[in-house]
């Protein structure tokens, strides 16, 4: 009898989304006869080599896999984040060690992007320090708080890929200026075609009204954003991060909004999280805080799910999913056996 294609779940979706995936797992993953899934009983900062035995496929959300846990991935094929980050996955241990990394992009794309414009439009119509002056009775003190409008400002894109792409096509409408993009990654061309003028980061940060962030977390995007970056701004700017904390210097973002350096701040992702409830961002009304979630929404937590599971199921068939991290893998002759084996398993 053929064993089962079995899929480990992490553990951090039953504390961190508890319900999101379950209902998809069951549409998806639960009619198959050949698949099981089941979700890791135990919640460990970084997953140990023996967590992942007995699994040929892992549906991740948060944790760490490191060189350490991939040093027992006889069996494993795959892993599948639900998201398009993976800073917490060490991907060229996953390379040496013949396991694919796939990403959600398709399900993150738009509801990013709409997260970034409610933090731009919510900057600068002030509307958190007007929501304040209600609460506080201060009605008459609402002429102090001008807002600013988006027609010929200056947006300046950090990453013009997935999210920072949908980002300038949804900005179209609100007739900004120019649009620029700071991405060593795509062409001139490629910008053209998007719609932005590629620039220098000095460039970018110089002249933008609003600053966005969308870039991978790396070795080279850490603190990519650090005290020089930030005292290029206009003072009237503003800064949104929705892609990961450290690619900014955040002791140094927070010197600058304490400072009145730059107008004002919008983060969704920290160097630290969760934020500390003293931390000294929380004190400052010039800029807004989400705890890493203004892009769940229904629509994006089922598309994540889905992505998830239909990289799976790629894989399940012997075949490679769309969104693969480490390419590089694909023809490495580990990888190539593990993909043999499913498709003799299955298809025979």
């Amino acid at each position: 009898m053929t064993p089962p294609f079995r899929v480990g779940i992490t553990a951090d979706f039953r504390t961190e989304a508890s319900g999101l995936l379950e209902p998809v797992l069951a549409e998806q993953l639960g009619p198959l006869p050949t698949v099981e899934y089941e979700f890791m009983p135990e919640l460990l900062p970084e997953v140990t080599p023996a967590q992942i035995q007995g699994y040929d496929a892992m549906i991740s959300l948060a944790v760490r896999f490191t060189a350490n846990t991939l040093r027992a991935a006889e069996r494993l094929v795959t892993i599948a984040r639900w998201g398009v980050g993976y800073d917490m996955i060490d991907t060229q241990a996953c390379t040496d060690n013949d396991v694919l990394l796939s990403i959600t992009r398709d399900a993150v794309r738009r509801p990013v992007a709409e997260g970034i414009v409610t933090l731009l439009l919510a900057l600068t119509k002030h509307v958190l320090i007007k929501d304040r002056l209600v609460r506080a009775g201060r009605w008459d003190a609402k002429t102090s708080y001008q807002g600013t409008g988006l027609r010929g400002r200056t947006l300046g894109t950090v990453g013009v890929g997935n999210i920072g792409g949908e980002l300038v096509r949804l900005l179209r409408p609100f007739d900004l200026r120019r649009m620029l993009a700071y991405d060593p990654y795509i062409s001139s061309a490629q910008a053209a075609e998007i719609g932005v003028e590629l620039v220098d980061l000095d460039t970018l940060m110089a002249e933008s009204d609003f600053v966005s962030i969308s870039c991978p977390l790396t070795k080279e995007t850490f603190h990519l954003i650090g005290e020089q970056q930030i005292q290029q701004m206009q003072p009237s700017a503003l800064l949104i991060n929705t892609s990961r904390g450290p690619v900014i210097d955040q002791v140094a973002l927070t010197r600058a909004l304490q400072a009145r350096q730059i107008a004002g701040a919008a983060l969704d992702v920290f160097e630290q999280e969760p934020l500390e409830p003293d931390d000294p961002l929380t004190q400052l009304d010039n800029v807004i805080l989400s705890p890493h979630a203004i892009a769940w929404t229904n629509e994006s937590s089922r598309g994540n799910g889905v992505g998830a599971c239909e990289n799976v199921l790629t894989i399940l068939r012997g075949e490679v999913p769309a969104y693969t991290v480490n390419r590089e893998v694909i023809d490495r002759p580990g990888f190539q056996a593990k993909l043999r084996t499913l498709r003799e398993r299955w298809q025979s």
